[in-house]
């Protein structure tokens, strides 16, 4: 009797060692989302403009240096995007949207966008850039994959939907807004923060005031593999308006 009841022990304790293996083994396997993994079909949530944003210690600093930056800001500020298609004037949510639009325009005050394409073009949906990787032409397996190095944490507001002519933050889920966003061709409704399933929100943070034929053309361009514009748009400034 004492023999079966060590031989049980014995049997109990292989087994946790193996269930707990097996945990260990399910955990390592788990999938990184991927831009790649994304479909390009308009108008579906599978084509959600998407970034594998990455989150480092500085964030928490850096996201604390711009709502302490932005914290006085009265009016929106209206910012001239130069690209080599045409001019593209937005106005900024910075009194409603301090974090999301305080860091494209912290960014943009620092030149960081200067050189970048749009590396994402999808007619009749949006056009999405911001990628530093998409200065560097022997990078273009990876377009769509950078950022700044943080990610900031989602901030929306009622009444701020994703409809034409509108900036949203590009993301790959919740809290991973870096640098890469994107500009409504068409009503998106279907990517804002109350609209199921809700995997993946996209903050609106300006709109195009002026300049929307330029985007529309952008729009139109001829594309590539992975929706890549085959002549480069890119962004060359973004500057206050004077």
């Amino acid at each position: 009797m004492k023999q079966l009841y060590k031989l049980g022990i014995v049997v109990a304790i292989m087994l946790l060692v193996l269930l707990g293996l097996t945990k260990l083994t399910n955990k390592s396997a788990e999938p990184k989302v991927e831009v790649d993994e994304v479909q390009s079909e308009p108008y579906s949530l599978e084509n959600e403009a998407i970034i594998n944003g990455s989150t480092t210690e500085s964030t928490e600093r850096e996201q604390t240096n711009l709502e302490t930056s932005m914290s006085d800001v009265q009016e929106n500020t209206i910012v001239v995007m130069k690209t080599n298609k045409g001019d593209i004037t937005v106005e900024l949510f910075t009194k409603d949207m301090p974090i999301t639009a305080g860091n494209f325009l912290k960014l943009a005050t620092d030149n960081y966008y200067d050189g970048i394409k749009f590396h994402r073009v999808i007619d009749g949906f949006m056009i999405q850039g911001g990628d530093p990787n998409s200065k560097d032409d022997t990078k273009q397996a990876m377009w769509g994959t950078g950022g700044p190095g943080y990610s900031i944490e989602d901030e929306f507001v009622a009444g701020y939907s994703n409809v034409r002519g509108t900036l949203a933050m590009a993301n790959s889920g919740p809290q991973s807004g870096g640098s890469q966003f994107f500009i409504n061709l068409v009503d998106n409704t279907n990517l804002d923060f109350d609209k199921p399933p809700l995997t993946s929100q996209h903050p609106v943070f300006g709109r195009v005031i002026e300049g929307m034929d330029v985007v529309d053309a952008i729009g139109k361009v001829a594309t590539g593999p992975r929706d890549v514009p085959v002549v480069p748009v890119v962004i060359e400034d973004i500057a206050l308006k004077n």
